[in-house]
């Protein structure tokens, strides 16, 4: 398998451009090298279907670009694809450069951070962001606060939150004095296990037919487990993206004065235009939708915002 990046530009400031310099990766984190094999063509890879393998990438990566000396995850839990992740928070950081925050801190809530932790990694490094992360699993939330307790960098930058009510996404984590530039999610985009258990075969075929093509970027923790890892609130949930998505925009509606740009990933595509509308139907007043390249597939960030630019600096 090729450790060749799919065609589709990544963003300007991401590091993960081009082909992975696994040299340099196992410099930096020297575990990585009983991974490290050629492929046909003499070039240095890894195999993406081998959930250890994948894991120890990862570690390299975030000690390589981000200082992270310590990351691991609860086997069956989500083990993300990082350049994909990067961009996701790069082309958020791009909204906030018209509000002139110049030596303000600048405080983000990720929504469902999950056991890995990946935004408030990369966000904290890349750009000093210090962040509240929210999850409703508990076992997320301990592997979060783990990493945190073990990275001198990280820690004073993210506060870990569990979300106890798991009908709400913002309630009870958005405290009365809070103020937020920003917010990230990652929903789940998945409405039903057997979804998401069939999304886990096409996977398993599309590592076993396309080799280079799709493993790259391949998502695993074990085998069996969905979607190459992940835990149920990570992979789907009733209604699937749609509704989550749904809910959230009419719960930001009660938070407008505290956040400023409300962003999440939109999977799929045909679920731009009711999110749009109902967005005009709460009141919002910018909305923005950005595509990017996910790994394999394009996906899009939205953005909304209750407030103007001058808004924001008399909410501030």
């Amino acid at each position: 398998m090729s450790g060749k990046r799919p065609a589709a530009q990544l963003h300007p400031r991401n590091r993960h451009q081009g082909r992975y310099d696994f040299d340099q990766l196992c410099s930096s984190h020297p575990e990585l090298k009983r991974f490290v094999t050629l492929n046909p063509k003499g070039q240095k890879t890894i195999d993406f279907a081998n959930p250890e393998a994948v894991a120890c990438l990862n570690q390299a990566l975030l000690k390589h670009f981000y200082k992270v000396q310590y990351w691991s995850i609860p086997e069956g839990y989500l083990c993300p694809p990082i350049p994909g992740r990067a961009d996701y928070v790069h082309t958020a950081a791009d909204l906030l450069g018209s509000l002139n925050l110049g030596q303000e801190t600048v405080q983000v809530l990720d929504i469902g951070t999950g056991a890995n932790l990946i935004y408030p990694i990369i966000g904290s490094q890349a750009y000093g962001w210090h962040f509240v992360a929210s999850d409703i699993d508990k076992v997320s939330v301990e592997s979060a606060r783990a990493i945190v307790a073990s990275n001198k960098n990280l820690s004073g930058k993210i506060r870990i939150e569990h979300q106890h009510d798991k009908n709400s996404l913002f309630r009870h984590i958005i405290q009365p004095s809070d103020q937020f530039a920003l917010t990230l999610c990652n929903p789940p985009f998945h409405a039903s296990k057997k979804e998401a258990e069939a999304g886990t075969q096409r996977k398993w075929k599309n590592l076993k037919f396309s080799g280079a093509k799709r493993g790259r970027n391949a998502i695993t923790s074990d085998k069996k487990a969905l979607n190459f890892g992940g835990q149920a609130n990570e992979l789907w949930c009733e209604g699937g993206e749609i509704k989550f998505l749904k809910d959230m925009i009419k719960e930001s509606a009660s938070f407008s004065r505290q956040v400023f740009w409300f962003t999440t990933l939109v999977s799929k595509k045909d679920n731009i235009p009711p999110l749009r509308k109902l967005l005009t139907e709460v009141g919002a007043k910018q909305v923005k939708v950005k595509q990017m390249s996910q790994g394999q597939k394009i996906s899009h960030m939205l953005a909304w915002s209750f407030m103007t630019k001058e808004e924001h600096k008399i909410a501030g």
